[in-house]
């Protein structure tokens, strides 16, 4: 069943390879005994045909009786029996389920066996809130209760500590105006199962702001970015200074290390000649990006500190409180022990920029064909838009010091790393885009 189930699911890491669950346990149950639903928490060991293997959370709600409301949701039967029987009670994903998605949030006041539920001080939970499954998620799966608070369920779970839930605590505790407050977690032995904080009621995204204004900007023919309505120069500003806070409270809290910089080029430049065997056109700027990469070799060694890992306009969310820094799990690409590791915060800076790169070039991509004059003055106000957005970002960023001649070449470098990389997810995910990030290479490497 649970095959199946993990096949069809939307954050499965596995869709297109060939696997097999290899291993199931339940680690834990939550509510009364006796309650209906029952929930509990099942761990499933997926084993690919490459010899790999991945741990997936489900937490199930069980039923002595089939649910027509959960049809949707329907899992098998637990506990599992041989092919072909009957027997156990009905399984539904219970992050579907009200009726068990309540009992999880109570249970933050218990009863639990086999699980931890900790809670942080500082805020007084509403028990009685109605839960909502979040529609939006894809790698993890979130549930809202009301207006008070949300639980990010880890569907992919990894032995050791996760970096979502290590870094909100410790900006939580800092107090942190840049991120949503960490409420408290879910826990079973050495795995972080899930995470309770803030519900961001007012929040917009920062992805959708930003295309909203490249957007502005396009229906004015005959006006600059500085000119429309939408201009988002004040918002990448606000932005600057949130990461910089962000990075300064975090540089506080974690162990802070050197690492060498000519082994960070020869790694990036390893990374570069694995791309250019998916993405062959990157070859004609090889030259040009191993160039960039030999100018930071020679710096010695570069400071580095714990960092978000995957920062983009999309994990950024508008509040009337400010800015927002969401997702702290790093780049889902590494491997936990990877995503630990220290990093130089130019590579958050470096992603946001080409973020601010991204946002005016793929509204050009999504619009109707035109003359060639009318797509070559569009392409002019495109890079105007990241140009004069990626200019007040950093400015707010780097403050009155400014950018070093030095910071400058590591943010270059770390730039061109994160140009290169999005070339080979946009020819594997999306090739119609695979010509924004080879244009940004280019740019780069001329540059």
């Amino acid at each position: 069943m649970i095959e199946h189930f993990l096949a069809q699911s939307r954050w499965f890491g596995g869709k297109g390879r060939a696997f097999t669950v290899t291993g199931v346990r339940q680690v834990g149950a939550i509510g009364s005994v006796g309650s209906d639903p029952g929930v509990v928490v099942v761990l499933a060991e997926v084993t690919y045909a490459e010899g790999d293997r991945e741990l997936y959370q489900l937490p199930l709600s069980l039923y002595d009786a089939p649910q027509d409301h959960l049809d949707h949701a329907l899992v098998g039967r637990w506990p599992e029996s041989a092919e072909g029987s009957e027997d156990g009670a009905f399984a539904y994903d219970a992050v579907q389920d009200r009726a068990a998605m309540s009992a999880y949030l109570r249970a933050f006041d218990g009863p639990h066996t086999g699980l931890d539920f900790v809670r942080l001080e500082g805020h007084d939970l509403d028990l009685d809130a109605v839960p909502s499954l979040f529609s939006g998620e894809q790698s993890n799966s979130s549930v809202l209760f009301g207006d008070d608070s949300v639980l990010k369920i880890f569907r992919k779970v990894t032995p050791g500590e996760n970096p979502d839930i290590t870094t909100h605590q410790v900006l939580t505790e800092a107090g942190s105006t840049h991120v949503a407050a960490l409420y408290g977690w879910i826990e079973s032995d050495d795995l972080h199962l899930a995470m309770l904080q803030q519900f961001l009621r007012t929040a917009s995204d920062g992805w959708e702001q930003a295309l909203a204004s490249v957007r502005d900007l396009f229906a004015e023919g005959d006006l600059h970015a500085e000119e429309v309505g939408g201009d988002f120069a004040s918002e990448a500003s606000r932005l600057g200074t949130a990461l910089a806070e962000v990075h300064d409270q975090l540089r506080a809290t974690f162990p802070t290390a050197e690492i060498d910089a000519a082994d960070v080029a020869r790694t990036m430049s390893r990374r570069l000649d694995e791309a250019i065997a998916v993405v062959p056109d990157l070859g004609e700027y090889a030259d040009g990006a191993r160039a960039v990469f030999a100018a930071m070799a020679g710096l010695g060694n570069l400071p580095v500190q714990r960092v978000h890992g995957d920062l983009h306009l999309g994990q950024t969310l508008r509040t009337v409180a400010g800015w927002k820094l969401v997702d702290f799990e790093g780049e889902p690409a590494k491997s936990l022990a990877e995503r630990l590791l220290p990093d130089s915060r130019w590579r958050d800076v470096a992603g946001m920029t080409r973020s601010f790169d991204y946002a005016p070039h793929a509204v050009d991509a999504s619009l109707p064909e035109d003359d060639a004059d009318v797509a070559h003055q569009r392409a002019i106000r495109a890079d105007e838009w990241a140009r004069r957005n990626r200019k007040a970002f950093l400015a707010s960023y780097c403050g009155e010091g400014g950018l070093s001649d030095a910071d400058r070449t590591v943010l270059t470098a770390y730039v061109v790393d994160k140009a290169v990389y999005e070339c080979v997810y946009e020819a594997r995910n999306r090739p119609a885009w695979l010509p924004i990030p080879l244009a940004g290479v280019a740019r780069l490497v001329a540059d």
